[in-house]
């Protein structure tokens, strides 16, 4: 098993334990791959849900950038909605986790297809 597949086995554990879902694993594995080396890297691949710098980056970057979505506070909120579910004590949320749960909480699957 490669590091990245290792680490997939990270986020379904999260996506089953935290959001009680079994995820999609083409979608999961397209977004992992979209987010390229960072998941490498200790900082950029989790997010932190108290520092709201990091949670405009999710918004702007990622939200309205990268699916595509119109700027407004429902983005916002469906930001802090997955934080929370996450838990937001929880040091270790991890990137991929939560772009995977904001894409399909908005629809936004055929961006990776």
């Amino acid at each position: 098993m490669n590091k990245r597949e290792e680490l997939i086995v990270k986020y379904v554990a999260d996506i089953k334990e935290k959001f009680g879902e079994n995820p999609d694993m083409d979608l999961l594995t397209k977004v992992t791959v979209g987010l390229g080396p960072s998941i490498y890297n200790l900082d950029a691949s989790r997010v932190s849900g108290s520092d709201e710098k990091e949670l405009d980056t999710v918004k702007n970057n990622y939200l309205i950038n990268k699916l595509g979505l119109a700027d407004s506070d429902e983005l916002m909120q469906a930001v802090n909605d997955i934080i929370d579910k996450y838990g937001r004590a929880d040091k270790n949320k991890y990137r991929a986790v939560i772009y995977y749960m904001l894409c399909k909480q908005f629809g936004k699957e055929s961006v990776y297809n």
